[in-house]
């Protein structure tokens, strides 16, 4: 008696992201950084210019203009996986780069407008615009080698380690 297989379903292909130049990348990701700390100053003006909370008003700075982002990192013995959760984010809106210890990811957003018989409607998300993540790996990667697509709202990226060099040394014979 033949046993009955069924097929496996395979998971849909995600929307393929190309890597952008690491340089360029970390210029637009200033540009955030800069948008915090400005943030980050006028909440120490509101406060009266009180010193002693400046990380109290970087973080909630970051808090207001960036959306977290969840990562998940696995690996075997010659790959290694990140997975972030970038929801609500298109390919369009998302930026990212691979080095050898790092992965960084910048999304924007950006705003949808809808004309109707009253004049423009905007769209309107309460949770920030924008994410700004940088991912330190515990192990070398090989960054031209990476695959990166988005895939319901999931950014991953699957990255190949570097070869390891051998750190030992051979005692001379005697």
């Amino acid at each position: 008696m033949k046993s009955k297989s069924t097929p496996k379903q395979s998971e849909s292909p995600g929307q393929p992201l190309t890597l952008k130049n690491i340089e360029d990348l970390n210029w637009d990701m200033q540009q955030v950084q800069l948008a915090i700390a400005r943030r980050a100053y006028e909440l120490f003006e509101q406060r009266g210019c009180e010193h002693g909370h400046a990380w109290e008003d970087w973080f909630r700075a970051e808090s207001e203009l960036l959306r977290p982002v969840s990562v998940v990192i696995s690996e075997s013995d010659d790959r290694m996986s990140v997975r972030a959760n970038v929801f609500g984010f298109e390919e369009k809106e998302l930026s990212v780069a691979v080095e050898p210890r790092r992965v960084a990811i910048l999304g924007k957003k950006q705003v949808s407008v809808t004309e109707s018989e009253g004049g423009k409607i905007e769209y309107i998300d309460w949770s920030p615009d924008l994410i700004m993540k940088y991912v330190t790996l515990a192990t070398d990667v090989m960054p031209e080698s990476a695959r990166v697509e988005l895939l319901a709202g999931v950014l991953k990226f699957e990255l190949l380690k570097a070869a390891r060099q051998s750190t030992e040394r051979v005692a001379p014979a005697a």
